[in-house]
């Protein structure tokens, strides 16, 4: 295995990036490990705010070089591009902010003498997608470097050119080497990292497969770890949610990015019959608009699919589900054209023996359903392993509210597809994995919350 960068808009092999050696991966983790134990952890907090600011600032600076890297290696959509770069320079910003209050001591008003303090634990490893290359990496980078701790990446073998720019912020906003490290490592050389003493902490988004590897090495070797291994995410349309908005929503929440996030809108579940044969109408017209194409050109929604493997996946799912009887209503074909793309496809139809019924569909294939009554609506949302996402659309707030705290995920959106802020939380349950990343809560995940007990001397 090697890292390489192959253009899913045209096909074309760019560059490829040869493995580190074990001697250069273990050598990284020597460094990461003493710079942490003495420098990094002892600095005070606005010191290491202030080049995590200034990691914001290089990014917005050079924001057109980083899109093109985006572009380039998963094929985004250049507009949509944008957006994550902005976002990922906010979520640096909002950590370099709030990070003096976030650590600041906890004194426990009703123990006289007692205070929580926040302690860094030490150095982290993460192991991440290609989907959005810079969000997944800023989410444990950001905290984590402000709280104290030193990150290794491992990041996606087809994104190696992100990963070296997201690298550079860091050095050029004044980190000093080990504080973030990229690797070009291999899976086995990973799984060695995890079983080193000196890696407190592993984080990981990818499949529940990878997941399961990674969170059984961790325990064995009894480390913190944070999952995030994606959705089979639902969206309820109750019986008073405005169609129309519920439409435009749900296009948007399937086809971003590709179809291609953890917590894209995945199952379609409309309440009554009538209202599912006009809502599914509406979204294949608003399909059939959607403009497929080179990810350069601003009126391009639907860019290409990350890997020739990805296409052909997706193809298979769709075809085993047909031919367990579900019905393609619209799309499900490759496009014609060089590169990786794929028709947005809506699927309905699916019985409970279906294969797509359990799986996550990778891309934007959304899956339909129609039941007639909202628990039997609740009641399909939650018949998956997995709890990332869910999604509620109503014109009763209060109601929607009800329904939403009946949705086994760790979110739930009402009346809108995604929202991402750095002050929201993000994780899920059930087989979606454990733990949370973003807003306060996410700088805790690999703390050592101390109690300091004072008492007199005499």
């Amino acid at each position: 295995m090697s890292f390489r960068t192959i253009n899913p808009a045209t096909g074309e092999f760019v560059k490829e990036f040869p493995l580190q050696s074990d001697e250069q991966v273990f050598a990284a983790l020597e460094t990461a490990d003493r710079r942490y134990r003495e420098d990094w952890k002892f600095r005070p907090v606005a010191e290491r705010a202030k080049i995590i600011a200034r990691a914001a600032q290089i990014l917005r600076e050079k924001r057109d070089e980083y899109v093109k890297y985006l572009t380039l290696e998963m094929g985004k959509v250049t507009r949509f591009g944008y957006m994550e770069v902005d976002l990922v320079a906010d979520i640096l910003d909002y950590y370099a902010k709030n990070a003096e209050r976030f650590l600041a001591p906890q004194p426990l008003p009703d123990e006289p003498g007692a205070t929580v303090v926040a302690e860094p634990i030490g150095v982290l490893f993460a192991i991440e997608p290609w989907n959005f290359p810079y969000y997944q990496l800023v989410r444990v980078a950001a905290p984590q470097l402000v709280a104290g701790n030193v990150v290794l990446m491992k990041h996606a073998p087809n994104v190696p050119h992100c990963a070296l720019a997201f690298a550079r912020l860091f050095e050029e906003a004044g980190a000093p080497e080990g504080v973030y490290t990229n690797l070009f490592c291999s899976v086995e050389q990973a799984a060695k990292l995890i079983d080193d003493f000196r890696v407190r902490g592993v984080a990981l988004t990818g499949s529940e497969r990878a997941g399961a590897s990674v969170g059984e090495r961790a325990g064995r070797n009894l480390k913190k770890v944070v999952l995030e291994l994606g959705g089979s995410d639902p969206a309820l349309i109750l019986k008073g949610a405005p169609l129309d908005h519920a439409v435009e929503q749900c296009v948007m929440g399937r086809t971003f990015n590709s179809g291609q996030g953890c917590v894209n809108i995945k199952r379609v579940i409309v309440v009554g019959k009538e209202r599912g044969a006009q809502m599914l109408e509406a979204l294949k017209e608003r399909f059939a608009a959607i403009k497929v194409g080179d990810p350069t050109d601003e009126a391009t929604v639907l860019g290409p699919l990350v890997s020739e493997t990805a296409l052909n996946g997706l193809l298979k799912q769709i075809e085993e589900a047909k031919a367990a009887g579900a019905r393609i209503v619209y799309g499900g074909k490759r496009v014609e054209r060089p590169g990786f793309y794929l028709e947005p496809t809506i699927v309905t139809d699916i019985d409970v023996d279906n294969p797509l019924y359990q799986q996550e569909a990778f891309g934007p294939v959304l899956s339909f359903y129609v039941v007639d009554t909202e628990e039997e609506a609740i009641e399909l949302a939650n018949a998956t392993r997995y709890g990332l996402g869910g999604y509620v659309f109503d014109a009763d707030i209060e109601h929607a509210k009800q329904v939403a705290s009946r949705i086994e995920s760790g979110m739930v959106y009402i009346n809108s597809c995604f929202v991402d802020s750095p002050g929201l939380p993000f994780g899920g349950v059930k087989n979606a994995g454990f733990g949370r990343e973003l807003a306060e809560v996410g700088i805790g995940e690999f703390l050592n919350r101390k109690l300091i007990r004072v008492a007199s001397a005499a």
